[in-house]
């Protein structure tokens, strides 16, 4: 039996989860010493409820069990202790003298659990083992709001993934150069703001920043727009119009979605990289020009080239530098730090008081795709803040496509229990989905290679 003089480490690494036990009764500590220390756990433990509420004072613990009924200090003593040294500390409540005020009592002081004499072992180790994962969790989340407000604020990137804070520091060191940049990857990855991010490590930081989406305009309207035009250069033009390759001038100036431009619009942005001048629609005159071009595509140019699309001389000027941004479903840790930092940008500007999430929001945050990727997850997380009525988002205010998923992919309800092949079907199935159909990224978020994943799709007949 341990006492209040002794702990039981069992020599147990410092990165153990480490457990309180309070009980007055000597097979009570036994039993419970021996079953979590053999689950790696680090247990210290105490036979009276002075002697726990003394360690509480002195140690650090992830989960405490206290027996409700002892002598001069119980349970209810060592929750309250507890609690004011941290509130997120999970509780445990045992005895064998319970009654529903108790209970009742316990659970409202915020008692993580509460468990009968006599109880199984299997059930308390289940408990503890929830327990740790909330706790880990809660704590998890307040280092993320605490990076969010002592990190980051010299740019507007977010990121704790190891490639994207590899690319960042390229981004760093390609800034101050005047060399064109073409931003790859996915809609929704943040090529703009990567754009932004080089500009303002650039020494043209002081100037212009001007963005224009190539895609959304006919090539007549987007020359007019990059270019300007002279007086009278077509009919309603009544004064010179100065384009916003000049408004950029000094600057910088983004060209996103690049691979959308026509041929023929591309020549003439090709004739502005080489001479480093535009002429005005209408006008003879050439106007120099100092300005520093960045490009971003969510397509592979270099197919666009191969098929006659994409001007490959165009392409070697942009081209003096590639960043890629890997889609979220690559960097999912970064889900939890993006999330905090909409969070805190949407309800400040919704001036609501909404600064936290529920575990099982976030768990479904972290186990979702994002095919849709971070401006996916900034709408979901806008849409949660709107429909919240408290100060956590709860699995209520998610999209019912996402909370379904849990439901979907288990398949359990009350008259039959899944095969595991139908529960690898219907996974594979919506992870396809999420993904488009494309196999490679299903791939790397099912954990398996493409192979597998092909050999898989076979088996089950999901052509």
């Amino acid at each position: 039996m341990t006492n209040d003089n002794n702990d039981t480490n069992n020599d147990q690494p410092e990165a153990a989860p480490s457990l309180l036990i309070i009980d007055d009764e000597t097979i009570a500590i036994k039993n419970l010493t021996h079953l979590f220390t053999k689950c790696g756990y680090h247990v210290t433990a105490r036979s009276t409820g002075a002697g726990g509420f003394k360690v509480l004072e002195e140690q650090n613990f992830d989960v405490v069990i206290t027996d409700l009924k002892m002598d001069k200090v119980d349970g209810m003593g060592i929750l309250k202790k507890s609690q004011s040294i941290d509130p997120d500390l999970p509780v445990i409540m045992l005895t064998g003298h319970g009654s529903y005020d108790s209970v009742v009592q316990a659970m409202k002081m915020g008692a993580y659990h509460y468990l009968s004499k006599p109880y199984q072992l299997d059930e308390i180790r289940e408990i503890v083992k929830h327990a740790l994962e909330l706790v880990t969790l809660k704590r998890e989340n307040k280092k993320l709001k605490l990076h969010l407000d002592e990190d980051n604020k010299q740019h507007q990137i977010i990121t704790q993934d190891p490639v994207t804070l590899r690319l960042l520091d390229t981004m760093k060191q390609v800034a101050p150069s005047d060399c064109s940049v073409i931003i790859s990857g996915e809609s929704g990855t943040g090529k703009e703001l990567a754009a932004r991010f080089i500009h303002a490590n650039s020494h043209r930081n002081k100037k212009p920043f001007v963005a224009i989406n190539c895609g959304a305009m006919q090539e007549d309207l987007l020359a007019n727009e990059l270019f300007g035009h002279e007086k009278g250069a077509y009919t309603g033009a009544g004064s010179a119009h100065q384009g916003l390759v000049e408004t950029a001038e000094g600057g910088t100036l983004f060209l996103d979605e690049v691979a959308e431009m026509s041929l023929g619009m591309q020549v003439k942005i090709l004739r502005v990289l080489q001479e480093n001048e535009i002429q005005r629609l209408g006008g003879t005159k050439t106007y120099p020009i100092n300005v520093r071009f960045l490009a971003a595509t969510n397509r592979n140019l270099e197919v666009e080239i191969a098929e006659g699309r994409f001007r490959q001389d165009l392409f070697y000027r942009l081209n003096v530098i590639q960043i890629h941004l890997p889609p979220l479903s690559e960097r999912i840790d970064d889900v939890p730090l993006l999330a905090y930092h909409f969070l805190k940008k949407h309800t400040k500007n919704m001036q609501k008081e909404v600064d936290d999430f529920d575990p099982d929001a976030m768990g479904i945050l972290n186990h979702y795709g994002f095919p849709g990727n971070i401006r996916e997850l900034e709408n979901l997380i806008e849409r949660a803040i709107v429909l919240s009525t408290e100060k956590k988002i709860t699995l209520a205010q998610l999209p019912p496509s996402l909370t379904e998923q849990s439901i979907s992919v288990m398949r359990f309800n009350k008259n039959k229990l899944p095969t595991l092949d139908e529960q690898e079907i219907d996974y594979i199935k919506w992870v396809l989905d999420k993904c488009g159909g494309n196999r490679t990224k299903a791939a790397k978020i099912l954990g398996i290679d493409r192979v597998s994943l092909w050999r898989k799709i076979k088996k089950h007949d999901l052509q």
